[in-house]
């Protein structure tokens, strides 16, 4: 039995990257030398460098999903978010500091978004969105205006608050300021609504409802100087509104383009052009006042779901569904892409890039995304379908379902399907062998048929000499395949082939595992694990098991090499002796992920029971774990992977020794990328953190290398400069007078220094003269004797003499004392 002791040990959870950028419109802020971009990222707020495309620091305060991000309007260098956690908080972006956090709400749901501020007299009154706590309504939420008190104060609770409207759609796309702040509009299914804050009356306006038509609103955007208010709808037209101050003389006009639901509308900042955005990735960029006349930017990647305009217009910025960013000039033209994790839809494994260390998965459609976990970063995707992906729901079309990395980086095996019924099923499985000119994987063999049904696992042999790739598929077979030379072509490159096939008294296998020196090969058979030798293909002997289907196999490693371990649907692990065919140990877990550490005997495994997930660490040999922990997330992980480190951990305590080559990876069912993280990592990581936002703004060229080492002497030189003034932000100093004249002292260079040599050098002038003196009268006393001989020293000699002098051999003294 496998006894399961539970331990406390000092560990984070930390979400390493990858969190959603596309929930919101991101902001850009209103430098136009070095403009940044900000967008909110699970609990942080990110901010990123529009012209290098580089992530520069994160806002860290909030505890849950931050929900809003807006620039504060009486200082472009901070900006507002709010958060699930019922705080708005307000940052300096610059520097990453918190200046004050406001308690909004205590007894809501759910604070869905921060719409805008506006600047009232010398008070901000802030208008979010959020859910009542109503049973009856589960989707009734409320638009309110909270009034921030001023204090001195870094925390302060926001008691006064006035509801504007209690019928409000949850999407944010459908509210929208117009007129400087003049009034608001909001729409919810067909009813458009106009609050003029001055006269404190409400509008409405209501769209056709005609059978059949689809006139729902999707979103809203208001002209900045006009009385005129856009909106998109569910059958792709955008209506413009006017004159809806009367309700019985409004007037609009309609534009049509999108083939579906308009995502999101946005006006430039002088009112000229209207851009709209939806599943068809393409940015429309409507003339306002000219009709249909438009511009297109098409093939964006995926759906866009919101667009945003920097304060001067110069920039575009357009959030896709496929967590990425684009950046775009006003002339249209694509000047950087903010690529985040493409979670949704993960079919394949979690897998590492042997080569690159890349964490590799499911990317945008049809591809393969190579992800720097390091840092934090989008590095490339690999077409594997290539073919032009239409973005149009309900459309069957390729998408890739498997892949594999053998043990060296050099080949990648990649299945991809169509056909949700077997009848329609089409399939292919691809190898790609490793270009090392152009560092990139190349298509080497296409096979059409590999199986007559659905592939549903593969693996490849963890020999170095020897590659082989085992499929296993729903035909009930088990294949083989083997690089070899095609005598038809006459050519130098070996394609793969089919090398052998197997089966097992016609039952459907489930999983495949080779194992740590590829000398056995593990296929389950329902029930049933059959072990085979893969250089004769003799299956050597099967092993049963208490009922269950076999979900999940894996080999030990290293000294724990000859164990198998397997998973059930019944909730058992089952560890199997290989030396004696027999059953070591079972216990009864349900585990939803088995996943075995590559460079340890470790194995981790994920637990589902009373709607959280556990995980423990242990090695097959011992029944005791070696680390457990309860309740890290609320939702299954089926996928995790030890990703090796490039450096093992250097003062890892005993509790951490199993984090000490490999660091655990895993995604739950929310599309949340975690791991585990010891003090140690977090120090380093956020003393690599704490550098200056214009280093990681600038391009590097040799002038600013130069430039940097340069700097790096003259901080050695000087070693009494202040680093803290420089670091420190303007608005927190005292007064440029009080530290002008002690800033600009500790840049000069001291003198005392140069004048104690100078003055050294002197002395030593005057007492080689004096030397020389009493050395003339010397020879004066004993010329004319024989018998007495006089040593003369040279210079050189007599100034090492003195310096030998000077020398302080007291030391010595404590030496002779100490001796017996």
């Amino acid at each position: 039995m496998l006894y399961i002791y539970i331990y406390i040990y000092i560990y984070n959870i930390v979400r390493c990257g990858g969190s959603k950028v596309n929930l919101r419109p991101p902001i850009i802020s209103t430098d136009s030398r070095y403009p940044f971009l900000l967008c909110a990222s699970g609990d942080l707020v990110k901010v990123y460098s529009t012209r290098t495309e580089e992530w520069l620091h994160s806002l860290q305060g909030h505890t849950n999903q931050v929900t809003g991000i807006a620039l504060n309007p009486a200082n472009h260098l901070q900006v507002y978010s709010c958060s699930v956690d019922g705080t708005v908080k307000l940052w300096d972006f610059i520097d990453g500091i918190l200046i004050k956090v406001q308690l909004v709400f205590c007894n809501v749901r759910d604070l869905i978004n921060l719409f805008n501020e506006v600047q009232v007299h010398e008070t901000v009154e802030m208008f979010l969105s959020f859910g009542l706590c109503v049973s009856a309504c589960p989707e009734c939420f409320q638009l309110v205006a909270v009034h921030l008190p001023k204090s001195a104060e870094q925390e302060v609770e926001a008691k006064e608050m006035s509801v504007v409207s209690s019928h409000i759609s949850s999407n944010p796309s459908c509210t929208a300021f117009g007129r400087g702040g003049e009034y608001i509009a909001f729409a919810r299914h067909l009813q458009l609504n106009v609050y003029f804050f001055r006269k404190q009356k409400t509008f409405s306006l209501k769209a056709t409802d005609k059978k059949g038509a689809k006139n729902a609103f999707t979103c809203i955007a208001c002209h900045p100087t006009d009385d005129c208010i856009a909106t998109g709808h569910e059958d792709g037209k955008i209506r413009l509104w006017r004159n809806f101050i009367h309700k019985k003389e409004y007037t609009y006009s309609t534009q049509h383009w999108h083939h579906n639901a308009v995502n999101t509308l946005c006006f430039t900042p002088e009112g000229t052009h209207l851009l709209s955005g939806g599943i068809e990735s393409v940015l429309v960029q409507w003339q306002y006042g000219a009709g249909n006349r438009k511009e297109f930017l098409p093939r964006l990647g995926g759906s866009i779901l919101h667009i945003s305009v920097s304060s001067d217009g110069q920039l575009f910025c357009t959030s896709h569904s496929d967590n990425k960013i684009t950046v775009i000039e006003s002339s249209f033209k694509v000047c950087g892409v903010i690529q985040g994790l493409v979670k949704d839809g993960v079919l394949t494994d979690l897998m590492i890039d042997p080569r690159s260390k890349a964490l590799v998965l499911n990317g945008k459609p049809g591809h393969l995304q190579f992800y720097s976990l390091l840092r934090d970063k989008h590095l490339y995707n690999l077409d594997i379908v290539q073919q032009e992906y239409i973005y149009e729901a309900g459309l069957d079309q390729f998408e890739v379902v498997k892949a594999a990395f053998d043990i060296k980086g050099s080949w990648l095996a990649t299945v991809e399907e169509r056909g949700q019924k077997s009848s329609d099923l089409e399939f292919f499985l691809k190898l790609w062998a490793f270009d090392e000119r152009t560092q990139s994987f190349v298509l080497n063999t296409t096979i059409t048929a590999a199986h007559t049904d659905r592939i549903i696992s593969m693996c490849f042999s963890s020999s170095k000499e020897t590659t082989m790739l085992v499929t296993i598929a729903e035909d009930g077979q088990f294949k083989a395949w083997c690089q070899g030379a095609d005598a038809d072509t006459q050519q130098d490159q070996n394609f793969w082939s089919c090398d052998f096939v197997g089966s097992y008294h016609n039952l459907k296998p489930t999983n495949c595992s080779f194992s740590a020196d590829s000398s056995l090969l593990a296929v389950s058979f329902q029930e049933v694990i059959t072990i085979w030798s893969p250089e004769t293909w003799e299956m050597l002997t099967t092993l049963c098991q208490p009922p269950g289907v076999i979900r999940d196999l894996c080999f030990g490693r290293l000294s724990c090499s000859k164990y198998l371990l397997g998973t059930t649907t019944r909730n058992l692990l089952c560890c199997w002796n290989l030396l004696t065919c027999a059953l070591e140990w079972s216990s009864s877990v349900e585990v939803s992920k088995l996943q075995p550490d590559p460079l340890s005997e470790n194995v981790a495994a994920f637990s589902y029971q009373s709607k959280h997930t556990d995980v423990f660490v242990f090695k097959p040999s011992e029944p005791r774990p070696l680390f457990t922990n309860k309740n890290v997330c609320s939702e299954k992980v089926h996928r995790a992977v030890f990703v090796p480190r490039e450096e093992p951990l250097n003062n890892c305590d005993e509790s951490s020794q199993w984090l000490n080559r490999s660091q655990l990876y895993f995604l739950t069912q929310n599309m949340d990328l975690l791991t585990f993280s010891t003090a140690t990592e977090e120090d380093r990581i956020l003393s690599s953190s704490k550098q200056l936002v214009i280093d990681d703004s600038v391009a590097v060229t040799p002038f600013y290398l130069l430039l940097g080492k340069h700097g790096q002497q003259q901080q050695k030189l000087n070693t009494q400069s202040h680093p803290a003034l420089l670091h420190t932000p303007a608005h927190v100093l005292p007064a440029a007078s009080v530290l002008c004249s002690m800033f600009v002292n500790s840049l000069l260079i001291s003198n005392t220094g140069v004048q104690e040599e100078m003055d050294s050098e002197k002395e030593e002038e005057d007492s080689e003269e004096e030397m020389e003196a009493c050395d003339s009268q010397q020879e004066l006393r004993v010329q004319g004797s024989v018998d007495e001989v006089t040593l003369k020293l040279s210079k050189a000699q007599e100034r090492e003499l003195k310096r030998v002098r000077k020398t302080d051999f007291s030391w010595m003294a404590g030496l002779i004392d100490s001796k017996p």
